[in-house]
């Protein structure tokens, strides 16, 4: 099984400013061996790490510890997309076979950083590689999503966290439909990660999140699915291992075929992941 998305880091309550209280828990190292010791018996047996900070020494840091960390399939990083210095960057960035993409936080940009010229131009260039491009952003930001995803018929995208919706407050919509129009882009694939943190932390249950799963399985399919714990951010809201317990009770009505295809198959392939 493959774990699309989880994270490492050198906690700096600076450069982690985005922890705040309420998450005070995650204000500590997190490295290869905590995860080890949080996924041990959950089947997981490769990963990708996906960036925190944006930073080029971070992505650096990341390729490194999966030079040293075979179960590291893949490094999903940051690099200045919309800057003059990116397509240099990428021609030797594209050289390390376990950078498998790039991310930038949109979540936390203002509206129509997806629409500006810069950052599309570094998307462009971006299409001519095997890099994908992970798309970060609250459900609300998706209509810009389509939108701009519409601009780049020859890049692959991944959805991370099946774009956030207002699974604490209950509501399908209007993230239904918009997921549902986006799942249209056969270049668009999808990860069923960060469901828990969008939900009541304290109270949320498997049932609670059906609705969003039976969304993004109807729009997506599994051929275009992914699984992602998003540890350690998960870790406010239950353990590794309960994550995944609750995925196999959503997916149990599956076909072995397809939870396959979900749990590890995917990934594989929409990051061409190297390796057994």
């Amino acid at each position: 099984m493959i774990d699309a998305h989880q994270h490492f880091w050198n906690y700096d309550p600076v450069e982690y400013g985005w922890i705040d209280d309420s998450m005070a828990s995650l204000r500590h190292n997190f490295l290869p061996a905590d995860l080890h010791a949080d996924s041990s018996g959950s089947g997981v047996t490769g990963t990708v790490a996906v960036q925190a900070r944006q930073t080029l020494t971070e992505t650096q840091w990341l390729l490194a510890l999966a030079a040293e960390n075979s179960f590291i399939r893949g490094v999903v990083g940051w690099a200045p997309i919309g800057t003059s210095l990116f397509p240099q960057l990428l021609e030797k960035l594209v050289d390390n076979p376990k950078l498998v993409g790039l991310r930038h936080v949109v979540q936390a940009e203002a509206d129509g950083f997806l629409a500006a010229a810069a950052f599309n131009h570094g998307i462009w260039a971006l299409g001519t590689t095997r890099l994908v491009y992970d798309i970060l952003i609250f459900e609300r930001q998706l209509s810009q999503a389509i939108e701009f995803v519409d601009r780049h018929p020859n890049q692959i995208f991944v959805l991370d966290h099946i774009a956030k919706p207002r699974i604490a407050e209950s509501r399908l919509e209007p993230w239904g439909a918009n997921i549902m129009e986006l799942a249209r882009r056969e270049n668009v694939y999808c990860k069923l990660s960060g469901m828990v943190t969008e939900a009541d932390w304290h109270s949320w249950t498997s049932a609670s999140l059906r609705p969003y799963v039976h969304v993004v399985l109807e729009a997506f399919s599994p051929r275009r699915l992914m699984v992602g714990s998003d540890w350690p951010v998960c870790t406010v809201a239950c353990s590794y291992g309960r994550w995944f317990e609750a995925l196999d009770q959503l997916l149990a009505e599956l076909s072995s075929e397809e939870r396959e295809r979900i749990f590890t198959g995917t990934a594989i392939e929409a990051y061409r992941l190297e390796g057994d």
